[in-house]
């Protein structure tokens, strides 16, 4: 009955669309990283062992050896025999495994207790990425750390005192006043050459022909 139940639940991924069933489709979802758990059959050849042993390097996941023969799973699949198949549901794993542990617990004990460390982990995830997805449609944001608090400014100088007779501040340097207007150096006079000569008078002739005359 627990065989029964395992070859049913595999074909149930594979409707499911959460089992890839041949090489190529189970190397491909292994290099995507999409694969929970790689299962081989028990009469599968040595090749196509060491190849399910290279995908599970590949994709950083658990592979094990089935107490099926490859007629027996083509059977549950709808095909004429299966060799290799992958699941790539995380729960259906979980729950394949703990079947697999029941049925014969010193094989498969260990891996069911790896698949529960990361199905645990898968929900984890999936719990903090709906609620990040809840937060951004109500708006929320994270809070942003206070900023850090600004220097003091230094005081700023103040202006020196003014004296009590209010002429200068205290501590400025002495200024030079202007001198008074009559200590300041007067301008040379314009020297005038024609100053004492006589102006001529207009009419005819010059003054010195009216004097001869």
């Amino acid at each position: 009955m627990d065989r029964l139940n395992i070859l049913s639940l595999l074909g149930l991924s594979l409707r499911g669309g959460r089992l890839a069933v041949g090489e190529e489709p189970v190397e491909a979802v292994a290099r995507a990283r999409d694969a929970r758990v790689l299962l081989l059959a028990a009469d599968a050849a040595e090749g196509t062992r060491r190849r399910c042993e290279h995908f599970a390097q590949a994709g950083d996941c658990l592979w094990l050896q089935l107490p099926f023969t490859k007629a027996e799973l083509g059977r549950a699949l709808g095909r004429t025999a299966v060799a290799i198949a992958a699941v790539t549901d995380v729960g259906l794993a979980a729950a394949l495994l703990h079947r697999l542990a029941e049925l014969d617990p010193e094989q498969y004990a260990d891996a069911a207790d790896r698949m529960d460390v990361k199905a645990r982990r898968a929900a984890e995830r999936r719990a903090e990425q709906a609620a990040h997805e809840k937060n951004l449609r109500q708006g929320k944001r994270r809070r942003k750390a206070p900023p850090a608090p600004k220097a003091a400014k230094p005081p700023a100088e103040m202006p020196p005192e003014r004296a009590p007779d209010g002429n200068r501040p205290r501590g400025a340097k002495p200024y030079r006043s202007r001198p008074p207007r009559d200590a300041r150096p007067k301008p040379k006079a314009q020297v005038r050459p024609y100053a004492n000569s006589r102006p001529v008078k207009k009419g005819k002739g010059s003054f010195r022909k009216k004097k001869e005359g």
